[in-house]
């Protein structure tokens, strides 16, 4: 007679087998992981770059495109200060650091962010050609926004002096 013996369990290649294919399915869960913080990372960057140019555009859509006092004779800020601003001219070349509100006012929560604004005249006929100051009747605005010295995102407007 002669005596089979049944076998229960698993082989220890079969289980090195399993081991190893829970251990990659695992590093590709991790590495997966970190992928999507890095992209979610950079979403709310460009989220709060978007916000940041929209403060802008607000604060500069309140105020006259064609300064009240000195009409056509300056090309800049004015004021003593840019809480004073009341045409777009006065953006020209201003850098915020930190970041301000539509009201001017300062969003220090947001300190590595920066807003940097161009103010254009643009010709009538190409938007897209920079003409002499004031000798167009359209302003071409551009924000851009940077982090820690990064770009992050850039628009642009036109407005006209009607």
């Amino acid at each position: 007679m002669h005596w089979q013996r049944k076998q229960s369990g698993f082989s220890l290649v079969e289980v090195l087998v399993a081991t190893l294919l829970v251990g990659l399915s695992v590093a590709a869960l991790v590495a997966a992981n970190g992928a999507f913080s890095m992209v979610n990372g950079a979403g709310v960057d460009l989220s709060t770059a978007e916000f940041l140019i929209e403060q802008i555009k607000e604060w500069t859509t309140v105020v006259a495109v064609l300064d009240p006092q000195s009409g056509t004779t300056t090309f800049g800020l004015e004021e003593p200060n840019m809480v004073d601003a009341d045409d777009i001219d006065d953006f020209d070349g201003q850098t915020f650091s930190p970041p301000v509100s539509s009201g001017g006012n300062p969003l220090a929560q947001l300190s590595s962010f920066s807003q940097q604004v161009v103010v254009e005249n643009v010709s009538a006929t190409n938007f897209s050609q920079v003409v002499g100051d004031h000798s167009s009747m359209f302003v071409r605005t551009t924000v851009s926004v940077s982090q820690n010295n990064s770009p992050i995102a850039s628009a642009s407007w036109i407005r006209a002096r009607y």
